[in-house]
């Protein structure tokens, strides 16, 4: 029990020394990108009729202490969200990071987590079957099918939905809410709303992500199938779904539930692009108009910092999870056997 502490513990500060690496890194390219949030607001007004000054950009610097050394508007960027859980405001919009977040983020990383779900759902008894049936033509389709995930992109897919919906239902079915529930509060009705068009982007990011961990699992249990201790555990009488579920797919699962961070990230990777086709109003949206459009910084190392903060949890957590369902990971940390 004691090695088990000490595991989670040193899995514990490895994921904070990761976050805060990662953190400098993001606040980093932040500080590159040419102008300082100063000059690109000021620049956005001056589009706007408004004339600048010199005066004017050093006035605003010194307002938002961008005339500070870089170690303490880092090491304040921060505090601000450990400390407080503020992200600031957006150099170009000028309200809260966190009012723009605060739905849209959850709104994300539940369509990414639903996906994920989704696609493991189907991908490990899937590809389970695929790896252990003796009908060929069966496992020839199936492969067919993850083949044909993996090559289409998520972009087609979803212009693809898009079309048939159009043709033969007259709604493109584009954005998370229909008109009528976009700015209303929350509320059964608009629950039920958001249901009934969520399925898609979930749908399109699970496709790919399906795919992926259908060929994985796949691989991992014909690998396993053939080792030594699958054939002693045969020779001494074990069979059928019984030797199946206690030997490989046992073991095949450490390394399927290890890639669940990394399957997360992929998914959210593709969130942005889906979200221009379809139309979405979230985080990944926001952060291709912060980083292609608007410039805005702020708004962009906000996101990619909860976006990593989520992925640097959920490996704290599968890393736990491995060391308590695995045997052999389980007899390193914890002494058993």
């Amino acid at each position: 029990m004691i090695n088990f502490i000490q595991f989670t513990i040193t899995r514990a500060v490895m994921a904070v020394f990761t976050l805060l690496i990662v953190s400098l890194i993001v606040f980093t390219l932040m500080e590159l990108v040419p102008g300082t949030c100063a000059e690109r607001y000021l620049a956005f007004k001056n589009t706007q009729g408004s004339g600048i000054t010199v005066e004017d950009i050093e006035a605003e610097e010194r307002r938002l202490g961008l005339d500070r050394p870089f170690p303490v508007r880092f090491t304040s960027w921060i505090k601000n969200i450990v400390i407080d859980g503020d992200f600031g405001d957006s150099c170009i919009l000028r309200v809260s990071i966190n009012e723009l977040l605060k739905e849209r983020f959850f709104i994300s990383l539940a369509i990414c987590i639903t996906a994920l779900i989704f696609s493991y759902l189907i991908a490990i008894p899937v590809g389970i079957i695929s790896a252990t049936t003796k009908f060929r033509s069966i496992d020839t389709i199936l492969k067919f099918i993850s083949y044909l995930g993996i090559a289409l992109p998520n972009f087609l897919v979803a212009l693809c939905i898009m079309l048939f919906m159009t043709i033969y239902y007259g709604d493109t079915m584009t954005g998370l809410f229909s008109e009528k529930f976009q700015n209303a509060p929350w509320s059964v009705d608009r629950v039920k709303d958001f249901l009934s068009r969520a399925w898609l982007p979930i749908f399109v990011l699970g496709w790919n992500a399906t795919a992926f961990a259908l060929q994985t699992v796949r691989a991992l249990i014909l690998d396993e199938h053939g080792k030594l201790y699958v054939m002693a555990a045969r020779a001494r009488g074990v069979s059928g779904m019984s030797l199946l579920w206690r030997y490989p797919a046992k073991h095949s699962l450490g390394p399927v539930i290890n890639s669940l961070g990394f399957d997360l990230n992929r998914i959210f990777s593709a969130l942005p692009v889906v979200a221009l086709i379809l139309v979405l109003t979230e985080a990944g949206a926001l952060l291709i108009e912060s980083l292609a459009r608007s410039n805005d910084q702020q708004l962009a190392g906000a996101i990619i910092f909860l976006l990593t903060a989520t992925i640097v949890f959920v490996n704290f957590v599968t890393d736990i999870m491995l060391a308590i369902i695995d045997p052999r990971i389980r007899k390193g940390v914890m002494g058993g056997d």
